[in-house]
């Protein structure tokens, strides 16, 4: 059986983008406040919008690189989750992630949908983008498909019964596809 989740933006706002996390049963299980302006991504995602629970830090090793690899931790245990890397001059093409374990292995690859429909929204800025989370097997064990909507980013993430990495993980990925592949878009 697959779980759904949604990550829902809000209207643009100069100093900082907000973001809410939403489960199945529409209940609110993440918050998320991206300030704008930064040299080093540092994403954390809260329980809510107080801001008084973080729950997970995805912060980039470097300044600005167009490879740059981001460490998922959760804040309450300190414990990594995994990383994610772009792979810089594959994603000019063809966005592409790379996952990792908590362990640090190889656990899988997030890939836009297809080659065609990845050079046609670099020319029609419109399409919505879609990707696909792969195991190291390359079995799909999830999906990110974004609603595109001008005002107010959508991105929906399916993750099956298959799927062996942390759904901390996994989320903290659509975070990230929708915060630093969205910006690209916007």
């Amino acid at each position: 059986m697959a779980i759904e989740y949604q990550i829902r933006g809000r209207f643009f706002n100069l100093l900082h983008r907000d973001f809410r996390i939403f489960d199945q049963q529409e209940q609110l299980i993440g918050f998320v406040r991206h300030k704008a302006f930064k040299l080093k991504e540092d994403i954390r995602v809260y329980s809510d919008d107080t801001l008084t629970e973080e729950r997970l830090s995805i912060k980039a090793r470097q300044i600005i690189d167009i490879s740059a690899t981001y460490d998922v931790t959760d804040t309450r245990s300190g414990k990594s989750q995994g990383t994610l890397q772009r792979k810089g001059l594959a994603s000019v093409l063809r966005d592409t992630w790379l996952v990792t374990s908590p362990e640090g292995l190889p656990a899988g690859r997030i890939e836009e949908d297809s080659l065609g429909m990845a050079l046609l929204r670099r020319f029609i800025n419109v399409i919505p983008q879609a990707f696909r989370l792969v195991d190291e097997n390359e079995v799909e064990v999830a999906t990110f498909r974004q609603n595109w909507n001008f005002l107010v980013p959508k991105l929906t993430i399916t993750i099956n019964d298959k799927c062996r990495l942390p759904p901390v993980l996994v989320l903290a990925a659509g975070v990230v596809l929708i915060v630093i592949e969205g910006r690209q878009k916007s």
